[in-house]
Parts: structure tokens; C-alpha cells; sequence
């Protein structure tokens, strides 16, 4: 959860700053493929957490 979080972070600061800064529009798209990669990764988490593995 807390990898999850920080990520999430990461692309808003790097998107914030792809936007206001001239010339940094990179980082805003960097900034979305990091988003994009944490939500495929929070989906991925989430849905095998109900599962514990068997004994």
C-alpha cells in the first residue's frame, strides 16, 4: 500500500510540474505513465489479496 501511495505521488509532483514548468512537458507525460503503471499495479495487488495460499 504505501509503494502504491508513493508512486501516486510521484506522478502527481512530476505532472504538476510538467505543466507549470516551460519546457518540462515530458516530465507531465512521464508523469502519466507512472500513474498509469500504478494503477495496473494497485489492480493487480488488489485482486489477488482475498487469496491466501494454500498449506
Amino acid at each position: 500500500m504505501t509503494l502504491f501511495l508513493l508512486l501516486l505521488l510521484v506522478a502527481l509532483i512530476l505532472g504538476i510540474i510538467g505543466v507549470l514548468a516551460e519546457g518540462l512537458l515530458f516530465l507531465l507525460f512521464i508523469g502519466v505513465v507512472v500513474l498509469i503503471a500504478d494503477l495496473v499495479f494497485g489492480a493487480l495487488r488488489f485482486r489477488r489479496g482475498g487469496r491466501r495460499p494454500g498449506r
